[in-house]
């Protein structure tokens, strides 16, 4: 598995507000759709391409184009959705999946609750929006839920991530015969008791949507 850790100036100064406790919801929409955009920049230098011919005012020129079939982007319910128009921003003419998760608070392992994902997922380039890699638990799934549609290439886009997180997802999907890449802005120190990353940004579904009281 390749690991981007995005070094950028505009990375780091949107992820440092989305950590203060201070920011509030629509802000934290906001940046994070902003942060997102930066991190699909780098996420999507392997996007498949093939050639084209176009006439210009003045004359004909070679480019490069999108290739069928086209991406596919999967975020995962809930948090993921709140990274989806960042992804959009960037890469419009990608379809959309999701993938519903839901982790285990005891166990932390993870389970389907929800899908909306084609049978058939044959040759396809796969980008997976989950804002924490936390335990790795989710993503792993998610990710091996992909592969077993046929998805051929996946690189999943997170926020954050714990070292205890990666490791697990690199074992756990050590046997998968396809390339597997990880774009993040920051990688933090470790998980707490509870599972959360430390110092994180608490929990992104709540910072994005608040809680239904």
């Amino acid at each position: 598995m390749q690991i981007l850790v995005v070094d950028h100036p505009l990375v780091a100064h949107k992820l440092t507000t989305l950590r203060d406790e201070r920011t509030d919801s629509p802000t934290f929409r906001r940046l994070t759709e902003e942060l997102v955009t930066l991190l699909a920049y780098e996420a999507t230098r392997d996007v498949r391409t093939g050639p084209i011919t176009v006439t210009t005012p003045v004359a004909s020129a070679e480019g490069i184009r999108l290739t069928s079939p086209k991406p596919l982007v999967v975020p995962i319910l809930r948090a993921g959705l709140g990274m989806l128009e960042g992804m959009s921003r960037l890469l419009p003419t990608a379809e959309v999946g999701f993938l519903g998760m839901i982790r285990n608070e005891e166990t932390l392992a993870a389970s389907t609750y929800a899908e909306r994902l084609p049978e058939d997922l044959s040759g396809r380039q796969c980008y997976v929006l989950d804002p924490m890699l936390a335990t790795g638990g989710t993503l792993a799934a998610a990710i091996r839920f992909l592969v077993d549609r046929g998805a051929d290439h996946i690189t999943a886009i997170c926020l954050l991530a714990a070292p205890e997180g990666v490791a697990r997802i690199e074992a756990e999907l050590a046997d998968l015969p396809i390339p597997v890449n990880l774009v993040i802005a920051g990688m933090d120190s470790h998980l707490n008791e509870k599972g959360y990353i430390v110092p994180g940004l608490g929990d992104a579904g709540d910072r994005l949507y608040g809680v239904a009281q």
